[in-house]
């Protein structure tokens, strides 16, 4: 089979495509021939040693892919060849072939292509389990969404909406802020151009926000925090910026704040149940059309390091997904 190698830790121009085995099957896992994969935020840190779970060298990237069961091992129940189905690898996805525990695999629902699939189950998994069993939003409370225009960012927007709430995205460019107006923000914040704390004063006559959902990091994430309203509750999702914000404790005090960790890998896992019923609702809002994820891009997997550099340099809008074969939209 064909797969994009990381035979070296180092930058995505160093990625190779290669033929190699098909990946062995052990008993509970699922062989998935890959139609499509999602480019996300930590392919781009676990090629270069950067992520908290590292395989072994050489490893495809890619956390993932939505295509059709090939072979299921022993054990193995609920799932069968043909089977159309969604998965999260963690790596490996940059392949023909992938092989996944069943827990990690969910049933496509008609209402999705492969390419949609590919891109979906981790940027929206996060944020409902983010702004739900992390951050209790709730209708008429204000949210705010930095980096707003992101695949994440822009999940966070349209579930934000669902849940009815008052959305703000906060993004660096007002073409990623027209993206994010699109997918239902109510407000906007240029923070290239404008203090973030400042703006988030302004559109709430002072108040604060209830919510923020922070993928960005740095700098932004103590503005943020100085934004909140009493009982505000900063969620810490990712740091994109490249920087851990430093925060001062006193603040969370004076505002009877929360700052809550967002770990959807590990809540996945842990309260398969909760997931499970998490996505359960997202796929009811994708097929009533409340969810409409937006792909900006799709790359051959012979490109995929490009996708990935692209997602490195922060200029990706919505998601990017490889297309391994090409009736991936199918």
């Amino acid at each position: 089979m064909k797969a994009l190698r990381c035979k070296a830790l180092g930058p995505a121009s160093q990625l190779v495509l290669e033929d190699v085995a098909e990946p062995a099957l052990g008993p509970g896992q699922v062989l998935l021939r890959v139609h499509a994969a999602g480019v996300n935020f930590p392919d781009t840190l676990i090629i270069e040693g950067r992520y908290q779970f590292q395989p072994p060298l050489p490893f495809s990237p890619g956390g993932e892919a939505a295509g059709v069961v090939a072979a299921v091992g022993e054990q193995v129940k609920g799932f069968k060849i043909g089977d159309r189905v969604m998965a999260l690898t963690g790596w490996g996805s940059f392949a023909e072939y992938v092989a996944v525990d069943q827990h990690q695999v969910l049933p496509m629902p008609g209402t999705m292509d492969f390419t949609t699939a590919a891109g979906f189950a981790m940027t929206y998994g996060t944020a409902l389990h983010a702004l739900t069993q992390r951050g209790r939003l709730q209708p008429e409370e204000t949210l705010l969404v930095l980096g707003a225009s992101g695949g994440v960012g822009l999940a966070a927007v349209e579930i934000g909406k669902a849940l009815g709430a008052r959305v703000i995205a906060a993004a660096s460019h007002p073409d990623k802020l027209a993206v994010a107006r699109q997918a239902g923000a109510d407000e906007a914040i240029d923070y290239s151009q404008a203090s973030l704390k400042d703006e988030i004063k302004r559109l709430t006559a002072g108040q604060g926000v209830d919510v923020v959902f922070d993928p960005v990091g740095g700098a932004l994430t103590e503005q943020a925090l100085r934004g909140l309203a009493w009982d505000g509750r900063l969620l810490v999702v990712g740091f994109a910026s490249g920087e851990i914000a430093q925060l001062a404790a006193n603040l969370t005090l004076l505002k009877g704040a929360a700052v809550v960790g967002v770990f959807w890998g590990a809540f996945a896992q842990r309260q398969a149940q909760a997931n499970a019923a998490n996505f359960q609702r997202l796929f009811a809002w994708h097929a009533t059309g409340r969810l409409k994820p937006l792909v900006s891009q799709t790359y051959a997997l012979a490109n995929a390091g490009q996708a990935i550099e692209r997602l490195a340099r922060r200029q990706a809008v919505g998601k990017l997904v490889v297309q391994v074969v090409a009736d991936a939209q199918a």
